[in-house]
């Protein structure tokens, strides 16, 4: 056997063994990787639904999951509202986020940004609660919710459906507040036709 079809086998026999120990490192840390973004969706959760204490999925497709609050950790007590995470494109690339309203859907509790690549020291402030996320709290989403341009120093200079921008990044701002009307607008959409229910309990 000459060296060139020595080293063919040698290379095949090394891309067979390795992409055998990718495939089962694949395997093994998928459950993990799982479990992870489970942990951190149920985080998220009881960040947006203050006082919820377990909660279960009522809806979910490719692009939309919506789950609902309980104030006890038996799913048995008093709903606390609706905890959406949804997603969309926002100035660099896909912005994760879940929002809390109230069970009518109605108001938004709070905001959560899970997952964003937007520009660091300026989009990238949407994860700010002083900058971005306080603003968004006990927002009147009766109707469709506006932006402030250009951005105000404290809450009481907003109107009840106004949410602040943020200085320089008003394009990122602009993208989670679309991607949260239509989050907001599919769940009332959903809930009117009586296709949010309840399918799993999981206690946070």
């Amino acid at each position: 056997m000459n060296v060139s079809a020595r080293m063919i086998i040698v290379l095949t026999f090394v891309g067979l063994i390795s992409g055998g120990i990718l495939a089962s490192v694949g395997i093994l840390t998928k459950d993990r990787i799982l479990q992870n973004r489970q942990k951190e969706i149920e985080e998220a959760i009881l960040r947006v639904l203050p006082g919820t204490e377990s909660s279960g999925i009522v809806f979910q497709d490719e692009s939309l999951s919506i789950y609902e609050g309980y104030d006890s950790a038996d799913g048995s007590g008093a709903p606390t509202g609706f905890a959406i995470l949804t997603q969309g494109t926002g100035f660099q690339d896909v912005i994760s986020l879940m929002v809390g309203t109230t069970p009518e859907l109605d108001s938004i509790r709070r905001l959560a940004v899970l997952e964003q690549n937007e520009t660091p020291g300026l989009g990238a402030k949407i994860t700010s609660q002083e900058v971005f996320l306080q603003f968004w709290e006990d927002k009147d989403a009766s109707g469709p919710l506006s932006l402030r341009k250009p951005a105000v120093s404290n809450r009481e200079e907003l109107a009840p459906n106004e949410v602040n921008t943020i200085t320089g990044a008003t394009i990122s701002s602009q993208k989670v507040m679309e991607i949260i009307n239509s989050a907001i607008a599919s769940a009332k959409t959903l809930k009117q036709e009586g296709a949010l229910q309840k399918e799993v309990s999981d206690g946070n």
